[in-house]
């Protein structure tokens, strides 16, 4: 698996220390509100595990799943929830955790659908921002790193399902993926 890795983008301590300043900073931010954090499965799983143990407010959690890649390596534009979520909204401050923003179409219909659901506010938290990427006006509200417009895999993030439970972000082989 590490032999597929063309180069550690991000280090396991840098994620860990960033992470832990991400917290720190939503912690103040929702000090006065009901925090319910969404994570969007399964790529983000990592992400919001170490983060939520880094906000010391109380907060509830609750996950969705939702699909718009399958196994390639390209968003398909279409987004199908798969999981939804098990919590009414209503008087929550929501935090969508999400592992990347890439072309942001998820996201930008993953937010519309949770508006409509009556929340006090909606906000994204990101590990990874790839913004070359953009394909809609979307932005995260907090993110740990801005990322090259590279294929990386690790701390939750995948191609085809492997590569998840590395401890660090890296850039996979063309090879390994077909370019």
């Amino acid at each position: 698996m590490k032999n597929d890795i063309l180069k550690v983008l991000i280090d396991e301590e840098t994620i860990s220390a960033k992470v832990k300043e991400l917290g720190e900073q939503i912690s103040k931010d929702y000090a006065d509100k009901n925090l319910l954090m969404v994570s969007v499965l399964k790529g983000s799983v990592v992400f919001m595990a170490d983060l939520m143990r880094a906000i010391d407010i109380p907060a509830r959690i609750d996950f969705m799943s939702v699909s718009s890649y399958g196994s390639g390596v390209k968003s398909s534009g279409v987004v199908k929830i798969i999981k939804d979520l098990d919590l009414e909204l209503e008087g929550y401050d929501i935090l969508i955790v999400e592992d990347i923003l890439d072309s942001g179409k998820t996201l930008h219909y993953l937010r519309e659908i949770l508006y409509k659901r009556n929340p006090n506010s909606i906000r994204i938290a990101t590990l990874l921002d790839k913004p070359e990427r953009r394909a809609v006006d979307m932005y995260a509200d907090y993110k740990c790193f801005d990322v090259p417009d590279e294929f990386v895999v690790g701390y939750g993030l995948d191609y085809d399902e492997k590569y998840r439970n590395l401890p660090y972000i890296g850039v996979l082989k063309p090879c390994v993926y077909g370019e």
